[in-house]
């Protein structure tokens, strides 16, 4: 059984429970699973794994308004889990906070790319038209290597999950970068600029669909697959084992494969797996 609260009132309500019980923990909540996720279809599927998860474990949403808190509700041993990122973007906050955060179960990989208000198709690209990319460092790097695989840009050969703006060797095009935070992409296009990088979650408020792509991604090594992320010396513990295994239920699976229907994203794992 699942239960959904914000994380604006998950520490008080942590601070008043220990003040009651003295400090104990009682058999309901040391089966209690809290898990982080900031928007749909993340949090939607937690709460599908809360209704899948075996007894005696039950599932604690907790919903956060931005891409940080839900790291540091992990990190900080606030939270179990989070469900809201790729393996990547986790190891550049393990990088910059000192943190030991793991990746686990590869859950759904969403289709991204870029949009335009502007062209019908990448080739109208314009030479000096505005590109608006993620702000923080993976997703950048993401955004940056579907225009180098689309041949559009050139970066350097030694350059991956890390690249950066300044990693690009040939800009024949003259394209000019413009960082946006990712929850303000949509913002973006609405605003004109002629070619948006974002994911299926953040623009279809606005109407789009991954259908209305001018260049998608493709990945087929699933390297930036949604993943279950834990603590380092949690991970194997009988509650992040039970977590798994609901996240990689045939009740997730059949969300994931309905939205797969509608090209939103693609499935990371067979049901059964863990």
């Amino acid at each position: 059984m699942g239960k959904k609260i914000w994380m604006g009132t998950f520490v008080s309500a942590c601070v008043l429970m220990l003040a009651a019980c003295g400090g104990e923990e009682t058999a309901e909540e040391n089966n209690e699973i809290t898990v982080v996720a900031q928007t749909t279809p993340m949090t939607d599927i937690v709460e599908i794994a809360g209704e899948a998860i075996e007894e005696p474990y039950t599932v604690k949403l907790v919903e956060v308004a931005d891409n940080i808190q839900y790291n540091e509700a992990v990190f900080n041993d606030e939270a179990d889990a989070s469900f809201a990122q790729h393996e990547p973007f986790m190891e550049q906050f393990n990088k910059e906070s000192d943190a030991d955060l793991v990746a686990m179960s590869e859950i759904y990989n969403a289709i991204v790319g870029f949009y335009s208000p502007v062209y019908d198709s990448i080739d109208e690209l314009e030479n000096g038209a505005e590109v608006a990319i993620p702000s923080d460092p993976t997703n950048e790097a993401r955004a940056l290597m579907i225009l180098d695989d689309a041949g559009i840009i050139t970066l350097a050969d030694d350059v991956s999950f890390e690249a950066t703006v300044d990693d690009i060797e040939d800009n024949p095009k003259n394209l000019k970068f413009t960082h946006v935070d990712l929850l303000n992409l949509s913002a973006s296009y609405e605003d004109g600029i002629p070619l948006v990088f974002n994911y299926p979650t953040y623009i279809e408020p606005i109407g789009l669909t991954p259908e209305d792509a001018v260049l998608l991604e493709d990945d087929d090594n699933n390297t930036f697959a949604l993943r279950v992320v834990a603590r380092e010396g949690n991970e194997d513990s009988e509650k992040i084992e039970a977590l798994n295994k609901a996240f990689t239920s045939q009740e997730v699976y059949d969300f994931l494969d309905e939205l797969a229907d509608k090209g939103h994203l693609e499935p990371s794992f067979e049901p059964g797996e863990e």
